[in-house]
């Protein structure tokens, strides 16, 4: 079945909504999706009730991506199927939401503090839906927007990094306590764009024992040979692979919408299905 399953809405740091995304998906020819935002699940009831009114089949899996710290890096773990009404799931959103508030709101004093750069946090979080999940992304827009920088690549190189004065770590959760949510509230706990964490093989045995259950080896940044490498990883360790576009915005390079390109095989939709049906079985 043909399906992306790593999409973001602007519930988080994509730039369409739920019923865009919808929209898109079909273009695409796809049959399966999973909305991934950034700690956040809002946009799956709100896809859901748009296509209720749409004369077509479109599977929605519910889906999270919950950003993690570990070590000074950086790890995303994808969730799959979670009973979103767990209190511990309903607690690690919570926690998440009050972390990003909280470092937005401080980076703001810092940057009017020391840069003379006012922004009011109201600016930036009317850049996502209501209740969605502000960042880093929305941030570095904000001050652009407000004469900062002449870029955001420029605001994020001045000040969206560690090594960057007015910059505030995010005390997010760590990737253990994700997995294991995720997992208590029969999801299926998911590594996110290994690609970019050099211990990620070490990191991803560690996981195992907090319940992760796949390796996301199929990204729009992941080579063949990263593709390969992953899948033959998630093999030897009993993992499922799973893959998405990680979808935000189109392409601006090409003008192309990279949703639901076609290196996502067919065959992921019911490995997550499968995965599911024999954890719940097993649980």
């Amino acid at each position: 079945m043909k399906g992306d399953f790593h999409i973001h809405t602007y519930f988080s740091d994509g730039v369409f909504s739920p019923e865009k995304i919808v929209d898109l998906a079909l273009e695409a020819g796809l049959q399966a999706i999973s909305l991934t935002d950034h700690d956040n699940i809002l946009s799956y009831d709100a896809a859901k009730e748009y296509l209720k009114t749409k004369d077509v089949d479109l599977k929605i899996i519910q889906g999270i991506e919950v950003n993690t710290l570990y070590k000074d890096y950086e790890v995303h773990i994808l969730g799959y199927f979670p009973d979103v009404t767990k209190s511990d799931f309903k607690n690690l959103l919570k926690v998440q939401q009050q972390a990003r508030i909280k470092q937005t709101k401080e980076i703001l004093h810092l940057l009017a503090k020391k840069e003379g750069i006012k922004i009011a946090f109201e600016d930036v979080k009317n850049m996502v839906a209501e209740g969605g999940s502000i960042g880093r992304p929305h941030i570095a827009k904000a001050i652009t927007n407000a004469g900062g920088t002449s870029n955001v690549m420029e605001a994020y190189s001045k000040y969206i990094h560690r090594a960057s004065p007015v910059y505030v770590e995010r005390k997010t959760v760590s990737p253990f306590d994700a997995v294991e949510v995720i997992y208590d509230s029969g999801g299926v706990p998911v590594i996110a764009h290994p690609y970019d964490i050099d211990i990620a093989e070490t990191l991803i045995k560690e996981l195992m024992n907090c319940g992760l259950r796949g390796i996301e080896a199929y990204h729009r940044k992941h080579s063949p040979a990263i593709v390969e490498y992953f899948s033959s990883m998630a093999e030897n360790l009993g993992l499922i692979v799973t893959g998405g576009s990680d979808f935000h915005a189109p392409n601006i390079m090409n003008g192309q919408i990279i949703l639901g390109k076609n290196f996502i095989p067919d065959w992921i939709y019911d490995t997550l299905i499968n995965e599911k049906k024999h954890l719940d079985m097993a649980r």
